[in-house]
């Protein structure tokens, strides 16, 4: 216990930097660094990717908490420092509601997200994206800091967020207040859609190993509306959340309280940072990562055959189509 406050006392004195938009994002980047630091040397040495989705997931969880409760943290060690009651400070200090559903919600995605990715690496043994990687150590480091950048594009717009003074954030307008509440259920409709596209491919995938069917590629459900409905949804949840972060950020009290004086300047810079984690995601998953690694091995396996070919060109790549 007492070395847990001791870090944490390092921590604030380390990120007790004069700008409050400093305060906000920098302590969150540097946790995602060193947790992907401390999980991605041992499985560099080891060659193992098992705990590659699960620390990623586990570190949006970790990051998103941190964020939220830092204010707080720091607000009741400046009242200790100067030995004032701290009652008032906490209440003062403490999240505003919209902040903590924000950060609810990306945090219920990381832990069902790192779950259900955890559960088929155990499954299958492997991740075939690291096939040619694990024997390469620099490579496969690389990897590891990759997803970094990831969590911390991606939460730019909630440690932005949830920096802002709660009396800031409470100050929200009506136009904000309905964007808010837009940006929350775009979220909801992609987390539902990805979950359900989830849960059909892992029904297909243990009905094929049970020998119930013999198809050789999934095209129903979900993924006869498009081609990667799972991905879909990850970039439609992640525009929710910028969407929700971006209604906290735009109103002046809450620039105000970042440090970002100059009105058009502020709103463009919390406007691109919220807009940058979608872009981030879709850029991933439709030019990286996602899409073309599955393209490859799916037309690797089965473009000979007639099905295949014409279920690829009846069905949207990612927009579902709606009839």
């Amino acid at each position: 216990m007492a070395t847990t406050t001791s870090l944490l006392h390092k921590l604030l004195r380390l990120t007790n930097f004069r700008s409050p938009l400093l305060r906000a994002v920098v302590p969150g980047v540097g946790a995602a660094f060193a947790l992907q630091a401390a999980v991605g040397l041992p499985s560099v040495l080891a060659r193992s990717e098992r705990f590659f989705d699960a620390s990623g997931s586990a570190t949006f969880f970790a990051v998103t908490l941190l964020s939220l409760y830092l204010p707080g943290l720091r607000a009741r060690a400046a009242a200790a420092a100067a030995a004032s009651p701290q009652p008032l400070l906490s209440i003062l200090a403490a999240p505003h509601w919209r902040q903590i559903a924000l950060s609810a919600a990306v945090a219920a995605w990381s832990v069902r997200l790192g779950a259900y990715l955890f559960a088929r690496v155990l499954a299958d043994g492997s991740d075939s994206r690291f096939d040619g990687l694990r024997d390469a150590p620099a490579r496969f480091a690389g990897v590891w800091l990759a997803q970094a950048v990831w969590v911390s594009v991606c939460l730019g717009p909630v440690l932005l967020a949830n920096g802002v003074p709660a009396a800031a954030a409470a100050a929200t307008p009506p136009a904000a207040a309905a964007a808010y509440g837009l940006g929350l259920a775009v979220f909801a409709g992609g987390f539902a859609l990805e979950v359900a596209a989830d849960a059909q491919k892992s029904r297909w995938r243990r009905r094929a190993r049970d020998k119930r069917h013999d198809r050789p590629f999934l095209a129903e459900g979900l993924w006869s509306r498009s081609r990667y409905p799972n991905y879909f949804g990850e970039c439609a949840l992640w525009t929710g959340v910028a969407v929700a972060a971006a209604s906290l950020l735009v109103p002046r009290p809450a620039q105000l309280g970042l440090g970002l004086t100059a009105p058009v300047a502020g709103r463009v810079a919390v406007l691109a940072a919220a807009a940058a984690s979608p872009a981030f995601v879709a850029f991933l998953l439709l030019r990286v990562s996602g899409v073309p690694l599955s393209e490859r091995k799916y037309d690797a396996r089965y473009g000979h055959r007639d099905d295949y070919r014409a279920w690829k060109q009846s069905t949207p790549k990612f927009f579902p189509k709606l009839f």
